[in-house]
């Protein structure tokens, strides 16, 4: 089989090289060519361009780069039909993969949507869209089961990809000495510092959490530098302070970690898994930030929250970020009954979220569409 995967950011070249990894056990012939990143370049394939030169934010981002993004719709449209795969997974990312969605739909090639674009946020009109151009939906949140059966669709929902991820690394993960040995770090408590995976994400929200960090003299704050991002850029916000930045390193910070101030998203989720009390913080430009107002309508933003139904982690948006993570952060690290409930609540989320393997289980099901559409 030949698939050709879209992935347009960090979380998505991650699970779609997992993916990858298992549709390749199932069929040692499977043929692979993709917009991902490293990780999906690692499993095997041809990278047709990297997620970094595709990952704007925002309105305002997007408008600018309106261009960049059109060549690589229409370089993506003509590549899909010069090497005519069997299959399209298209992974989150909906304002670029809806359009290709439709595109392949029109070619005839079966289209596999693998994490589905967070329309239970806002734009809801983009529902239509994927009940017209996907052949399977494949959602990772469970409380998105109901959503779209509420829409008159059909979804399948096999767990959350961050559990085998999670499991993968536990296995072979260093003990804390070593971790601490040989990044030169401190013996101090550990705090994990996640500021996101674009840019704009880390200009606004990192000098916060640096911030925050002056007013905890005695732990040891850690970056978690996004791969894809220049170590310069951390390095200005950085300069003069003792918050270290590790690149490549996130799951060793957060297993190591007593306590973690993390930019809303993937992150969040992954901080919960590892059972690291947490402060959540966002920032966006004002334009970004007023508009999101208008149009979104959730309870919660971060993924911690949505999942669980409930506030277990606390949410920081936009304004005084440092003043409050401070607040937040003396409950999470001097009140024990504060931070034993968060850890409950964390273990009732495990339930929530699924045992690991879904990776395996999403691959199985798209092996076995194939080989039905090929008989």
């Amino acid at each position: 089989m030949k698939y050709y995967l879209i992935a347009g950011e960090a979380s998505g070249d991650l699970h779609a090289s997992n993916l990858m990894k298992e549709l390749q056990n199932l069929d040692t012939n499977t043929e692979f060519r993709f917009f991902g990143g490293d990780k999906m370049l690692e499993v095997g394939g041809t990278l047709v361009r990297h997620y970094k030169e595709m990952a704007f934010m925002g309105l305002v981002d997007v408008l600018a780069n309106l261009r960049t993004i059109s060549k690589n719709l229409t370089f993506c449209k003509e590549d899909i039909q010069l090497w005519k795969p069997d299959a399209i997974i298209l992974v989150d990312y909906a304002g670029f993969n809806l359009r290709i969605a439709e595109y392949a739909k029109g070619l005839g090639i079966k289209v596999y949507y693998y994490i589905s674009p967070k329309v239970w946020v806002w734009k809801k009109s983009r529902i239509k869209k994927l009940k017209l151009f996907t052949d399977k939906l494949f959602v990772i949140f469970p409380f998105e089961v109901d959503f779209f059966k509420s829409h008159n669709m059909k979804v399948e929902y096999y767990g959350n990809p961050l559990m085998d991820s999670y499991s993968q690394f536990i296995g072979k993960a260093k003990n804390e000495n070593d971790f601490r040995k040989e990044n030169d770090l401190s013996e101090k408590p550990l705090i994990a510092l996640l500021s996101g995976s674009r840019k704009d994400e880390i200009k606004r929200c990192l000098p916060e959490m640096v911030r925050a960090a002056k007013s905890f003299p005695e732990y040891q704050f850690v970056v978690a530098g996004a791969p894809s991002i220049p170590d310069d850029l951390y390095h200005k916000i950085l300069v003069d302070t003792e918050v270290r930045l590790l690149k490549n390193s996130t799951y060793d910070i957060l297993k190591n970690a007593y306590a973690g101030i993390i930019t809303s998203g993937t992150a969040t989720l992954e901080t919960a898994i590892f059972k690291v009390p947490q402060v959540v913080v966002y920032m966006t430009s004002p334009f970004n930030f007023y508009l999101a107002r208008m149009f979104i309508k959730v309870r919660f933003f971060s993924l911690v929250n949505l999942i669980s139904g409930k506030e277990v982690v606390k949410e920081l948006l936009q304004f005084k970020i440092a003043e409050r993570v401070i607040a937040e952060l003396q409950n999470i690290l001097k009140d024990a009954a504060y931070r034993q409930k968060m850890l409950k609540n964390y273990n009732d989320l495990h339930t929530l979220v699924g045992e690991p393997g879904s990776s395996f289980r999403i691959a199985e099901r798209i092996h076995e569409l194939g080989m039905v559409n090929n008989v």
